[in-house]
């Protein structure tokens, strides 16, 4: 089983890398977001790998972190959802993204990758949403507030503050992190009026 590749890469093509090991060439299937962010040829990298073994063929698929390939693990788990979709919403949402996605249970994020129905944007938003925090990476700070706005269970100032800003314009996701870095400023018995006047001081930022 590999789990890791360093080396040099050979080549990058539509949906994949070939990453020169020693002299040995591994095919490596990477998210659109992956291939991006790596290099190009001749270039140093580092992959992180999931192994698949099938009957009749063995598979490499690369990750730029260990998170990204919790996240691919992950999404497989929903019915419906393969490692082609699963690279698909990875090359659209970064791990954080997708975490506050589910928090969120934001179907029209997750809805955005190629591939990607309505009917599996709901499975993977409600069955992922208690797993979502486990792996938020930088975005878990704020997953425990976007879940209780995604939820309809957030406090009625809260809710009334990230209404407030996405009717202003700003997204689920820029709204309720403002919100939950105004909560932090101004303190939990802040009202609706004061958590839109911290949550803009936030935007503006």
């Amino acid at each position: 089983m590999i789990g890791k590749l360093k080396g040099t890469i050979d080549e990058i093509g539509e949906d994949h890398v070939v990453l020169d090991v020693h002299g040995v060439g591994y095919v490596a299937f990477c998210s659109a977001r992956t291939l991006s962010k790596l290099g190009s040829a001749g270039e140093a990298a580092v992959l992180f790998i999931e192994t698949y073994v099938r009957e009749d063929q063995l598979k490499l698929f690369g990750f730029l972190s260990a998170l990204e390939r919790e996240w691919f693990r992950l999404l497989q788990s929903v019915q419906g959802v393969g490692s082609k979709v699963a690279l698909a919403v990875l090359s659209t949402l970064t791990p954080g993204e997708l975490a506050n996605a589910i928090a969120l249970q934001d179907k029209t994020s997750v809805s955005r990758a190629p591939g990607v129905g309505p009917k599996v944007a709901v499975r993977i938003v409600t069955e992922l949403k208690n797993k979502a925090p486990a792996f938020a990476g930088e975005a878990a700070g704020a997953i425990g507030l976007k879940q209780e706005i995604g939820e309809g269970v957030a406090s009625a100032p809260v809710a009334d503050a990230v209404s407030a800003l996405t009717n202003l314009g700003y997204s689920r996701d820029q709204a309720a992190n403002a919100v939950a870095a105004a909560l932090k400023n101004g303190g939990e018995g802040a009202d609706s009026a004061k958590l839109i006047r911290l949550g803009l001081k936030e935007l503006a930022r």
